[in-house]
């Protein structure tokens, strides 16, 4: 096992890596910019290491910055979180030759995995159900091509990233003209590469999402699923398990199905395979993200499973958790610093943040507290809540509680927002898709109290 862990992020899954460590005796090393300096996992961890500077750029995605942290703190370890370097396998590589450990997969499928197309490649040679979809196409001409071959509506994507930047749904050959050119920009920006592809769109699908771990000899397990389909931007902002309203045994023929494919590539790490599925049932791969997710909370409240305590032990050498059985039902919400109507990121001083606490059933995933200070330089999540309860409408119940009795002053917050969706008919009912949230938004009352 590891002696000291470098972790290379911030806010609340910094602070759940510093958890995980500590459970298994492991120290840890927390590195800040300038405006996390007042983070409160850094009193959590061992040590604590700063990178000068406010902008991702200078700080989380500064991988000299980042490798002389790790020179200095003597860790034998980095853990990536998610978002800024976690897919990023010239990182991994660094580390690596730094004599330490990625906690993560090979490098190969961070490369493999980050591109899209040849993700889509690998998953169709392995009898991954994919959806119809081009190769990358660099000009608009080809795109055009691709895309009446293909046949519209269909999905506009960058090869490279995630987190829903740069996807754009196009209904029309004059939309994907118009599109191309800032999704191929926004592409360039934010992943250093403007490549594109389109693949094609189910109308009315949801986003189904399956948990897998492989120790990458041939083995591996799976989690179950994650249901994902309150989305804005093609950003998740609700998910929950089970899957509400899907038939246990396509779940679980999907679940295997994913747990096959990674142990059939050799994959050793913890990842996530998301798909969308149609209304008849039928499911096209997205993507596999090659981390920790957000929302892996989810499954840990439904399966008592740590996973990340799981992928440190994966990437020490150690052997894979046993398959768990689904116990009750988990739901979360995701609480961003951002005006709940117009959905655009707040700033500010947090005057008051106080978590819910003793509410049963329920876990706050946070890297906030008061006096904090909410910059425009990083993801505005401020929180997860995350309700266990022995029914779906047991966990609801629980979470609108603790959304309720959750205190925060000095930025917006969507969390009106997040308890009207919970109180809606369709999600109750368990009617989602992709466009459930802007249908919602736009039938709206404007006296909603949101």
């Amino acid at each position: 096992m590891f002696r000291r862990v470098l972790i290379a992020n911030r806010g609340a899954i910094a602070r759940r890596v510093v958890a995980a460590c500590t459970a298994l005796g492991i120290e840890t090393v927390a590195v800040f910019s300038d405006a996390d300096a007042d983070a409160p996992h850094l009193a959590e961890a061992s040590a604590s290491f700063r990178l000068p500077g406010e902008r991702a750029a200078d700080t989380y995605l500064n991988q000299r910055a980042l490798l002389a942290a790790l020179e200095s703190s003597g860790a034998d370890a980095v853990h990536p979180g998610y978002g800024f370097l976690a897919e990023n396998a010239a990182f991994a590589r660094a580390v690596a030759a730094s004599d330490a450990t990625f906690i993560g997969p090979d490098p190969r499928w961070l490369e493999t995995m980050g591109d899209k197309v040849a993700a889509r490649a690998l998953a169709a040679e392995h009898a991954f159900p994919v959806l119809a979809g081009s190769h990358r196409l660099s000009d608009p001409d080809s795109l055009l091509a691709s895309a009446e071959a293909i046949g519209y509506p269909l999905m506009l994507k960058p090869t490279a990233g995630g987190g829903g930047i740069g996807m754009v749904v196009v209904r029309t050959p004059g939309e994907l003209r118009a599109a191309v050119s800032r999704s191929s920009t926004l592409a360039q920006r934010s992943f250093g590469d403007g490549g594109l592809f389109v693949e094609r769109w189910i109308e009315s699908s949801r986003h189904v999402e399956f948990q897998v771990l492989g120790d990458g000899r041939g083995k591996a397990v799976h989690f179950h699923e994650r249901e994902c389909s309150v989305q804005r931007r093609n950003q998740k902002v609700i998910e929950e398990s089970p899957a509400p309203g899907i038939d246990r045994s396509e779940l679980e023929t999907m679940a295997e199905r994913s747990r096959a494919f990674v142990a059939e590539i050799g994959y050793d790490s913890v990842g996530t395979l998301e798909t969308l599925r149609a209304g008849a049932g039928d499911y096209g791969f997205l993507e596999m993200n090659t981390r920790i997710q957000v929302e892996h909370g989810v499954t840990e409240m439904i399966t008592g499973v740590d996973l990340v305590v799981s992928q440190i032990r994966l990437a020490a050498g150690e052997k894979l958790p046993p398959p768990a059985a689904i116990d009750g039902h988990a739901v979360e919400a995701r609480i961003y610093a951002e005006h709940p109507r117009t959905l655009l990121p707040s700033t500010g001083k947090l005057t008051v943040f106080e978590p819910p606490h003793g509410l049963h059933g329920v876990r706050v995933d946070t890297g906030y507290q008061t006096g904090q200070r909410v910059t425009p330089y990083y993801d505005p999540l401020l929180a997860k809540v995350i309700s266990h309860g022995r029914t779906r409408e047991q966990a609801i119940g629980r979470l609108l509680v603790a959304l309720t009795a959750f205190r925060i002053d000095g930025v917006h917050t969507n969390a009106a927002l997040l308890k009207a969706v919970l109180g809606d008919d369709d999600f109750l009912a368990g009617r989602l898709d992709t466009g459930y949230l802007s249908r919602f938004l736009e039938n709206l009352p404007e006296s909603a109290d949101v």
